[in-house]
């Protein structure tokens, strides 16, 4: 006698507001987690790189990557929320928290705060708010996405909600000052560039000049560091009967590469503090070239403290389209990525 075990994911008609959907399998973070993430990406920010700088900043070790925090918490969601997705269409509304340290182990819960079945009848969006703990129940990410998911049944009716109105961007007052690491003796020399927050304007765009072309085999390496479960990054039986005919690159690996050519031109941004909103204007496949280009949108003063300010920063990713002749996103053709975020800068 058999029986079915295996899950097939959620489908929309799986999703109801105030769901609470507790993820599986917790991850303890290793320093060979960290050093496949540096193989993977070549980022070179001093805080993540050398424990001697970070303690300079006043921490104990140096911190894991922002982003690699965020892949591991989105890699624990996949299965519950985005298995059956057409697109991950979007982020907002995300504040990082308590460093994360080698030897920390994570895990995520989400908030199901809204859904609403698309006007085709085969698909909907599916809002949710994940949090990423620590093993001491201390708050290492937030962050709002929504998901376009197919459903089980064409025919099934889903119930009309409304979908979560979503702030254009976190407040500055409103992101965790005690998050970002003291930069008083902030060593410039370490870190690579010398410019400090006061040196920024608002409406600068930073051309990061650099490439970095995309294997095959190494995005769904980083996708399967992250545990990410999505079908469409890694089989290609069923990737060659779909929409595109291969493999899709993992959105968070486009953010990934984008961050670490930012370290040109934004070296000692080497903290990221809050994630305004996002969206993955394209697809990326293996063997596309990704560059990336910054504007400062705004600076402000981080709450309580003269050592630090922060930068809003869009960050841009491209692919096959270096972007010194092409500031401007809507104007040219290869935008895959539109980031909006705050960093930390020291003053």
């Amino acid at each position: 006698m058999s029986g079915q075990k295996s899950s097939s994911g959620n489908f929309l008609e799986d999703f109801a507001p105030g769901q609470v959907l507790t993820h599986a399998t917790p991850r303890t973070v290793t320093q060979g987690d960290v050093a496949l993430y540096t193989a993977l990406y070549g980022s070179r920010f001093a805080l993540q790189s050398s424990a001697e700088f970070a303690r300079q900043c006043g921490l104990h070790a140096a911190p894991v990557d922002d982003w690699l925090v965020f892949h591991l918490v989105f890699g624990k969601t996949v299965p519950d929320i985005s298995l059956n997705a057409v697109a991950n269409l979007g982020y907002a509304d995300g504040r990082f928290g308590v460093p994360v340290y080698p030897g920390d182990t994570l895990r995520a819960v989400s908030d199901v705060i809204g859904i609403k079945e698309n006007s085709n009848g085969k698909t909907g969006v599916v809002y949710v708010r994940t949090r990423g703990l620590n093993q001491n129940g201390q708050e290492v990410l937030s962050y709002v996405r929504w998901v376009m998911v197919r459903k089980r049944d064409a025919a099934s009716v889903i119930e009309g909600h409304v979908p979560p109105e979503l702030p254009d961007h976190v407040p500055a007052d409103a992101l965790d000052a005690a998050a970002v690491p003291k930069m008083t003796g902030f060593d410039f020399a370490a870190s690579g560039e010398p410019y400090r927050w006061d040196e920024y304007a608002v409406g600068e765009t930073i051309d990061h000049m650099d490439g970095m072309t995309v294997e095959e085999a190494e995005h769904q390496l980083a996708t399967r560091l992250y545990q990410n479960t999505a079908r469409v990054h890694f089989n290609q039986y069923t990737e060659g009967a779909g929409r595109f005919g291969r493999r899709l690159i993992y959105g968070g690996h486009v953010i990934s590469l984008a961050r670490a050519l930012s370290f040109n031109g934004l070296a000692n941004a080497v903290k990221v503090v809050g994630l305004n909103g996002g969206r993955h204007v394209a697809p990326l496949f293996a063997g596309d070239t990704v560059y990336a280009w910054s504007e400062v949108l705004d600076k402000a003063a981080l709450p309580g403290r003269d050592d630090a300010g922060l930068l809003r920063l869009r960050m841009i990713a491209t692919k096959d389209l270096p972007c010194a002749d092409h500031p401007l996103p809507d104007e040219a053709e290869g935008v895959i990525l539109d980031l909006d975020m705050w960093v930390a800068v020291p003053r």
